[in-house]
């Protein structure tokens, strides 16, 4: 199981609700994050943001360059393609379900 993977905000889904969806190696994903929201900021700040995911939401902001050693290393060990593929496979029940 992998504690945390790195995605970056692409867009802003729902400000109010602080929810936005995340790019994770070319799957996007809805995720909360109010644990990472800028101190006196907006929600819309965030976009472009790099963050670690974790069970939908962002639980650390980290740059682009911790983003891809990170993503690296969960690759070698197999950890990642299988968060992705959880995400892909949630994203699809989602979208049956609707």
């Amino acid at each position: 199981m992998c504690l945390g993977i790195p995605g970056q905000i692409v867009s802003i889904s729902d400000a109010e609700k602080k929810l936005a969806m995340v790019d994770v190696s070319g799957v996007q994903r809805e995720i909360n994050v109010a644990c990472i929201m800028p101190e006196g900021g907006k929600v819309d700040d965030l976009i472009g943001a790099w963050a670690l995911i974790h069970v939908g939401f962002a639980m650390s902001r980290i740059d682009e360059e911790e983003a891809a050693k990170t993503l690296e290393i969960l690759m070698q060990l197999g950890e990642a393609q299988a968060e992705i593929e959880a995400m892909r496979d949630g994203k699809a029940a989602m979208e049956e379900a609707s």
